[in-house]
């Protein structure tokens, strides 16, 4: 098929526009911006991947930073964002909200029209590109206390852009608690927020984490602004359990807020999870305690509508009824067992917390033991977790003898009493050990053996271990403390 001629002579191919009339996906200008929107995004994928400079793609971007009015050093990671806010000061409303915004208001990037601000999406990519490599950028090697400050204000650059204040991202909670700005809708191409804001928080607190073991922990910690900055974190913790000994002076006191703060928050939680539990059948023997919180006014009107008077529209009543509120309860001892070693830093704070948690139920007679090749009895600190963890010595090897040594007197009354036993198993004396552990359960000792009690449930356990308690009748718990919780529960309640 051959084209027909137009009134000037040209020859038209088929399928195109005539001459003259706008062919947006054709626009030289429009082509222009498209590639420098790439060249930025391909440097972002090639900083976040690869360490190596990539010589062409840092000096396109340059040319197309410059030539778009935003400062060079948007392309240096040593910059942090603040910095570049106090020099342009009108870049911090750009930043503020910048990946909850609608990249496209003005159209679809298709159709018969496409009325994209380009040159809005280039600017767009320059200020992501410089807040996404600030943050997830980190590198490798020693980390200075001052590249931990930077980064945690990069952090809150990040939070701001995605609609959350300074700090809340990271502590998984969005902006004024009640939600994040309405993305994910309508002919934009924004995140989901309301599933990336609990995605992304936990992988900002494992970057703190890492840039935390990556630098000196106690210069951080002598220095009470920085410390107060840090998220208490598990391996936050763990590492301040290691050094507590070398530490004096501020830095000590730093590092004893930081753990208090990270064990109130994790007690708040198993708290509530064990008082979602009944607490055992009401004790029907026991007269109930007649105080007006007591009262049972149902049943009090209802045992007394034979006194209602019509005549004169009032109900007389010669006798109240109040509720049992004593519950049928024995005394129970519970005995925590935690292997102290350093796999099993996550269990030990889990557990500590959750004794001093059981040691305040009425009836329930908590001891606690911590061993490594050593036992320590810590029952004497097991109403306060923060004490008890200040005692630890993480490390070391693991002989779980020591610590049945210690716990075995413990017994009295072997049918009202539950042995935890918190630990991966990995023991040099395996057949001793298992036999004392056997001689429990069958003395009448609800014995649990406890492969991990951490957050996320995950943990390893001995497979010779795993295998005996499974024929013994007490197969390894190992997941989530809830389980554990649980188990507890059914028992001392």
């Amino acid at each position: 098929m051959t084209g027909r001629t137009d009134d000037t002579g040209r020859r038209e191919t088929p399928g195109r526009a005539p001459a003259g009339t706008p062919d947006t996906a054709q626009d030289p200008a429009a082509d222009s911006q498209d590639n420098r929107r790439q060249a930025l995004y391909w440097r972002l994928l090639a900083q976040l991947f690869d360490p190596e400079e990539q010589a062409a793609l840092e000096s396109a971007s340059l040319a197309v930073v410059e030539d778009i009015g935003l400062p060079p050093a948007l392309l240096d990671q040593r910059i942090a964002v603040d910095s570049i806010v106090q020099r342009h000061p009108g870049l911090a409303a750009e930043f503020d909200g910048l990946l909850a915004a609608d990249p496209d208001p003005g159209g679809e990037s298709t159709g018969e029209a496409d009325t994209r601000d380009r040159e809005a999406e280039v600017r767009r990519a320059a200020l992501v590109s410089k807040v996404l490599l600030n943050v997830f950028a980190t590198g490798t090697g020693p980390v200075t206390a001052g590249q931990l400050s930077r980064w945690q204000s990069d952090a809150g650059w990040l939070e701001r852009a995605l609609g959350c204040d300074p700090g809340a991202l990271r502590g998984g909670r969005p902006a004024g608690g009640t939600g994040v700005s309405p993305t994910g809708s309508g002919g934009g191409t924004s995140p989901d927020l309301s599933r990336l804001i609990p995605a992304i928080g936990p992988e900002l607190g494992a970057l703190e984490a890492d840039l935390v073991r990556r630098m000196r922990l106690r210069e951080v910690l002598a220095d009470p602004k920085l410390a107060a900055r840090l998220t208490p974190s598990m391996s936050l913790i763990e590492q301040l359990l290691r050094d507590k000994n070398n530490l004096d002076g501020v830095a000590l006191a730093n590092a004893k807020s930081l753990i208090r703060r990270f064990v109130d928050e994790v007690a708040h939680v198993l708290r509530t999870q064990v008082e979602k539990a009944t607490v055992g059948p009401l004790d029907r023997s026991v007269p109930p305690k007649r105080v007006f919180r007591n009262l049972d006014i149902d049943r009090t009107i209802w045992k007394n509508l034979t006194n209602w008077s019509p005549e004169e529209e009032r109900l007389y009543v010669d006798r109240l009824y109040y509720r049992h509120t004593t519950r049928k309860t024995t005394p129970q001892r519970l005995i925590v067992v935690v292997d102290q070693s350093g796999s099993m830093v996550d269990s030990m704070v889990n557990c500590t917390i959750l004794a001093s948690i059981f040691a305040g139920l009425p009836k329930v007679d908590v001891h606690l033991v911590a061993y490594d090749t050593k036992a320590l009895d810590l029952t004497p600190w097991v109403h306060d977790p923060f004490e008890t963890l200040l005692r630890t010595r993480l490390g070391g090897g693991t002989d779980g003898t020591v610590a049945m040594a210690l716990a075995q007197p413990k017994i009295a009354e072997p049918r009202n009493t539950v042995v935890v036993w918190i630990s991966d198993f990995y023991e040099w004396q395996c057949e001793p050990l298992f036999e004392s552990m056997a001689a429990l359960h069958r003395s009448g000792v609800k014995f649990i053996p406890v492969g991990s009690v951490t957050s996320a449930g995950r943990g390893s356990v001995n497979p010779w271990f795993r295998e005996r308690f499974k024929d013994l009748g007490t197969p390894v718990l190992s997941g989530h403390i809830r389980k554990l919780v649980h188990e507890l529960k059914n028992f001392l309640t």
